[in-house]
């Protein structure tokens, strides 16, 4: 992925231009062959072009790469998946301020999910940093986001709530936090139903993880999410296209563990106590049903109008543990709800807080960091579509509308008198982007750790 700024070796030096400077770094930086040899291939430094420029003898001696947007990093890195394999510096075309982000794009881009292939070990163009590049902190988030994408793109059977506590327990490991796990029907005797009756069914037990770290006077953190390692729907069974993907449901919780780990990995002044409700909602005689009311750790009973929307109620449990301590800030992350992408997108996470300034903080943070979040509104009025004749509150809506704000209004229910944000997030790029391979992808991290570090050091 990258090499150290002290990389003793040899290494071919990059120059990045667009449409606008390549006249300039024609002028000012390129030889004469390398003058000739762009010219003679017809170089014209269209958006995504590169040329590789070899010597008179034929060996390869630099490169020359075009982007359209000098202040879209992810052009930058996306060369790394084109360029043969080799070591490469940044010679020119980079400004200062974006040497990380470009580092950080370059690395991301080299991600390939492979460990079920023969041949695993994929050969990758090498970057060497630049000085002026932090490269503890480049490993650091490049370790956090690519175990998100691993725990993502893993299948079910390779990812079930017990490997969900393995992966736990090892970033804990690495950052000397303390682990812990409840399981299976402990759940019931600790007061957490919700998360008992969604993961009952299957055979690989349900579980509530937890990870403390951090000194105890520092900002308090929690962190929540989604663990559902398979999503079958339950009895309102999804139909088999809508189950395909299903392995991507713990995303939530794959995003909860790479945000603490980055947080962990910068030792920033921060008390982190983690959450992951870790089931699977699939279906046998003792599969939860449509109209069951169950209860919840807050004392809160819940009709069940579907169970395929499952997701909220092991959020409810954990989220209502998370709020007892009353902690600085909740921050918890699922892939709830279809309606999110319906309004947004793939690649835009819908966020909902219960404190607009906050929420605007974060917004300005992914703004410099280009990870993009939206801001969606908690509608009051629509928790009159959740509103149930035999229990506390239905988990659905009585209808289709506004369907990722009737989610999240359910689970504000879970979380008061504490700063919230909820991010309702595909977890997943639907088609390769430049810096970002189809499959499991980490969203709105960058910007969350942005605002935290941002926050913690005023």
């Amino acid at each position: 992925m990258f090499l150290a700024s002290n990389y003793p070796g040899v290494v071919i030096p990059i120059h990045f231009v667009s449409k606008e400077t390549l006249a300039s770094y024609l002028d000012e930086v390129a030889d004469t062959v390398t003058k000739s040899w762009l010219s003679n291939t017809g170089f014209e430094a269209c958006p995504e072009e590169f040329c590789l420029v070899p010597d008179r003898d034929g060996s390869l001696t630099s490169v020359v790469c075009a982007v359209k947007n000098s202040a879209d990093f992810w052009q930058y890195g996306a060369f790394a998946a084109k360029l043969p394999v080799g070591n490469y510096v940044i010679a020119s075309g980079v400004a200062t301020d974006l040497l990380f982000q470009v580092s950080l794009a370059w690395t991301l881009s080299c991600y390939k999910f492979s460990c079920y292939k023969k041949d695993s070990i994929a050969k990758i163009p090498q970057l060497k940093l630049a000085d002026a590049v932090d490269q503890k902190s480049l490993q650091s988030f490049a370790d956090s986001i690519y175990m998100v994408r691993d725990m993502i793109n893993m299948p079910a059977n390779g990812l079930g709530p017990e490997e969900m506590a393995q992966e736990v327990a090892k970033v804990a490991n690495l950052y000397d936090a303390e682990f812990s796990q409840i399981v299976g029907d402990d759940l019931v005797s600790q007061n957490y139903p919700a998360i008992h009756a969604v993961g009952r069914a299957s055979n690989r037990a349900p579980r509530l993880l937890e990870m403390v770290w951090g000194k105890q006077h520092a900002f308090k953190l929690a962190i929540v999410g989604k663990g559902v390692c398979f999503d079958s729907g339950g009895l309102d069974i999804k139909p088999a296209a809508g189950m395909r993907d299903m392995k991507k449901d713990m995303g939530g919780a794959a995003h909860a563990l790479g945000l603490a780990r980055m947080i962990m990995a910068h030792n920033l002044p921060v008390a982190v106590h983690l959450y992951i409700p870790a089931v699977d909602n699939v279906i046998s005689g003792n599969a939860y049903m449509p109209g069951d009311i169950i209860n919840t750790r807050a004392g809160i009973s819940v009709e069940i109008d579907n169970t395929d929307a499952e997701g909220r109620l092991v959020l409810a449990d954990a989220l209502a543990k998370a709020a007892v301590a009353k902690p600085d800030l909740i921050i918890d992350f699922a892939t709830l709800t279809g309606a999110a992408r319906v309004a947004l997108g793939p690649d835009l996470p819908a966020m909902f807080a219960n404190d607009d300034a906050i929420a605007m903080a974060v917004s300005n943070a992914a703004n410099k960091t280009n990870d993009p979040v939206w801001q969606m509104p908690l509608v009051e009025a629509y928790n009159k579509l959740l509103e149930s004749k035999v229990a506390d509150i239905s988990n659905c809506a009585n209808t289709g509308y506004g369907g990722t704000i009737t989610a999240a209004l359910f689970l504000q229910n879970f979380v008061t008198d504490c700063n919230w944000l909820h991010f309702d997030i595909m977890a997943a790029n639907t088609r390769a982007l430049p810096g970002r391979p189809e499959g499991g992808e980490a969203m709105s991290l960058r910007a969350l750790f942005n605002y935290i570090s941002t926050l913690v050091a005023q």
